[in-house]
């Protein structure tokens, strides 16, 4: 078993005994959804893995958000935020977007990218770089920014 997925269970019976209903109820959710994969795959996912898998649901949490936002339902506004807030206690710290813009510029250098042709090579380089770091949606947009000549 991975060291996050020992660390989320071990998480949700601290939450069972303190009786936080919410934060339980997030856990199980999150552990449910890993051990589905881990069920799909046949096998034990490793840390890297897992953090996959929690970028998959902090994304989906993100866009759930999003379209509770526009709809103007600001119970499950602030139901979703906690949730999403309890899912990024297991994701690594975002960089900051100095760092960020660093890390792309060294790797568009290391990669001889040009154009928007190279692209897909840049993005194949800065992904385990990033993982679970930094929105990779972003990261493209960003990327194209500084392929694109002025």
């Amino acid at each position: 078993m991975s060291e996050l997925l020992r660390r989320i269970q071990t998480d949700t019976q601290n939450a069972m005994r303190a009786r936080e209903r919410e934060r339980v109820g997030t856990l199980r959710f999150i552990s449910a959804a890993i051990l589905r994969v881990e069920k799909d795959q046949r096998r034990e996912l490793s840390d890297a893995e897992v953090l996959g898998v929690l970028e998959r649901l902090a994304r989906q949490y993100r866009e759930t958000l999003e379209a509770y936002q526009q709809a103007g339902r600001e119970d499950l506004v602030r139901k979703e935020s906690a949730e999403l807030e309890c899912l990024q206690e297991y994701l690594p710290r975002p960089l900051s977007e100095e760092a960020l813009t660093g890390l792309i510029r060294e790797v568009l250098a290391e990669s001889g990218a040009q154009s928007m042709r190279d692209m897909g090579r840049v993005m194949r380089q800065l992904q385990p770089r990033l993982a679970g770091r930094a929105d990779m949606r972003a990261v493209g947009e960003h990327v194209k920014r500084l392929l694109t000549p002025p």
